[in-house]
Protein backbone atom coordinates (compact mmCIF):
# COMPACT_ATOMS: atom_id res chain seq x y z
CA UNK A 1 0.00 0.00 0.00
CA UNK A 2 1.04 3.25 -0.55
CA UNK A 3 1.78 6.28 1.83
CA UNK A 4 2.09 8.84 -1.03
CA UNK A 5 0.09 11.63 -0.50
CA UNK A 6 -0.75 14.02 -3.52
CA UNK A 7 -2.07 17.29 -3.10
CA UNK A 8 -3.48 19.33 -6.10
CA UNK A 9 -1.85 22.80 -6.44
CA UNK A 10 -2.66 25.47 -9.39
CA UNK A 11 0.76 25.78 -10.09
CA UNK A 12 0.84 24.95 -14.17
CA UNK A 13 4.47 26.50 -15.23
CA UNK A 14 7.52 24.32 -14.26
CA UNK A 15 10.09 27.15 -14.85
CA UNK A 16 7.98 29.82 -12.53
CA UNK A 17 7.92 26.79 -9.89
CA UNK A 18 11.46 26.15 -9.64
CA UNK A 19 12.19 29.88 -9.25
CA UNK A 20 9.82 29.91 -6.60
CA UNK A 21 11.41 27.15 -4.31
CA UNK A 22 15.12 28.95 -5.47
CA UNK A 23 13.55 32.15 -4.14
CA UNK A 24 12.70 30.27 -1.22
CA UNK A 25 16.03 28.51 -0.58
CA UNK A 26 15.29 25.29 -1.58
CA UNK A 27 17.51 22.48 -3.42
CA UNK A 28 15.66 20.99 -6.00
CA UNK A 29 16.05 18.92 -8.99
CA UNK A 30 14.84 18.59 -12.20
CA UNK A 31 13.52 15.27 -13.36
CA UNK A 32 11.88 12.97 -13.79
CA UNK A 33 13.20 11.74 -10.85
CA UNK A 34 12.27 8.84 -8.28
CA UNK A 35 10.72 10.62 -5.38
CA UNK A 36 11.41 8.21 -2.23
CA UNK A 37 8.83 6.63 0.29
CA UNK A 38 8.22 4.34 2.92
CA UNK A 39 9.78 1.43 2.81
CA UNK A 40 11.73 2.08 -0.67
CA UNK A 41 8.39 2.77 -2.84
CA UNK A 42 9.30 4.79 -5.54
CA UNK A 43 7.03 7.48 -7.74
CA UNK A 44 8.28 9.70 -10.53
CA UNK A 45 8.13 13.33 -9.92
CA UNK A 46 9.13 16.13 -12.53
CA UNK A 47 10.80 18.09 -9.78
CA UNK A 48 12.24 16.26 -6.51
CA UNK A 49 13.34 17.69 -3.36
CA UNK A 50 15.70 16.02 -1.32
CA UNK A 51 15.36 15.55 2.40
CA UNK A 52 18.23 14.58 4.88
CA UNK A 53 15.95 11.49 6.24
CA UNK A 54 16.05 10.14 3.14
CA UNK A 55 12.18 10.59 2.18
CA UNK A 56 11.65 12.76 -0.94
CA UNK A 57 9.41 15.23 -2.32
CA UNK A 58 8.02 16.23 -5.36
CA UNK A 59 5.68 17.93 -7.97
CA UNK A 60 4.48 15.72 -10.84
CA UNK A 61 2.54 16.84 -13.73
CA UNK A 62 -1.18 15.36 -13.58
CA UNK A 63 -2.47 16.41 -16.63
CA UNK A 64 -3.46 20.06 -15.76
CA UNK A 65 -1.32 21.06 -12.85
CA UNK A 66 1.45 19.78 -10.94
CA UNK A 67 0.44 17.97 -7.54
CA UNK A 68 2.78 17.96 -4.87
CA UNK A 69 4.00 14.15 -4.03
CA UNK A 70 5.26 12.92 -0.73
CA UNK A 71 5.08 10.81 2.17
CA UNK A 72 4.04 13.32 4.96
CA UNK A 73 4.84 10.95 7.68
CA UNK A 74 8.02 11.69 6.69
CA UNK A 75 7.58 15.33 6.09
CA UNK A 76 10.98 17.17 7.21
CA UNK A 77 10.76 21.03 6.04
CA UNK A 78 10.89 24.12 8.13
CA UNK A 79 7.68 24.72 7.14
CA UNK A 80 4.11 23.01 7.56
CA UNK A 81 2.86 21.27 4.39
CA UNK A 82 0.43 23.88 4.58
CA UNK A 83 3.03 26.85 5.11
CA UNK A 84 5.18 25.47 2.58
CA UNK A 85 2.90 25.52 -0.36
CA UNK A 86 1.55 28.52 0.26
CA UNK A 87 4.99 30.41 0.74
CA UNK A 88 5.92 28.50 -2.97
CA UNK A 89 2.21 29.26 -4.57
CA UNK A 90 3.31 33.11 -3.40
CA UNK A 91 6.28 32.78 -4.86
CA UNK A 92 5.16 31.42 -8.45
CA UNK A 93 2.61 33.97 -8.88
CA UNK A 94 4.75 36.68 -8.46
CA UNK A 95 7.08 34.65 -11.53
CA UNK A 96 3.96 33.66 -13.04
CA UNK A 97 3.25 37.57 -13.20
CA UNK A 98 6.01 39.36 -13.51
CA UNK A 99 7.24 36.87 -16.86
CA UNK A 100 3.29 37.56 -18.53
CA UNK A 101 3.97 41.12 -17.78
CA UNK A 102 7.07 40.57 -19.55
CA UNK A 103 5.69 39.62 -22.61
CA UNK A 104 3.11 41.89 -23.10
CA UNK A 105 5.70 44.62 -22.79
CA UNK A 106 5.40 45.32 -18.62
CA UNK A 107 8.43 46.11 -16.12
CA UNK A 108 8.24 45.85 -12.63
CA UNK A 109 8.03 49.24 -11.74
CA UNK A 110 7.99 48.59 -7.57
CA UNK A 111 7.47 46.36 -5.27
CA UNK A 112 7.37 45.63 -1.35
CA UNK A 113 7.29 43.17 0.82
CA UNK A 114 4.56 44.05 3.53
CA UNK A 115 4.74 43.32 6.99
CA UNK A 116 1.87 40.49 6.95
CA UNK A 117 4.05 38.84 3.99
CA UNK A 118 2.37 39.93 1.18
CA UNK A 119 4.04 41.40 -1.72
CA UNK A 120 2.79 44.48 -3.50
CA UNK A 121 4.04 44.36 -7.47
CA UNK A 122 3.06 47.24 -9.73
CA UNK A 123 4.23 47.18 -13.64
CA UNK A 124 4.16 49.52 -16.12
CA UNK A 125 4.45 49.63 -19.69
CA UNK A 126 5.11 52.63 -21.69
CA UNK A 127 3.81 53.00 -24.60
CA UNK A 128 4.96 55.54 -27.42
Amino acid sequence: MSHFSQIKTQIRNLTSLQAALSDLGVDWKSGPQAVRGYRGQTTTADLTIEQKNGYDIGFSWNGSAYELVADLQFWQQNWSVDRFLNKVTQRYAYHTIVKEGAQSGFQVAEQQQNEDGSVRLVLQRWSA
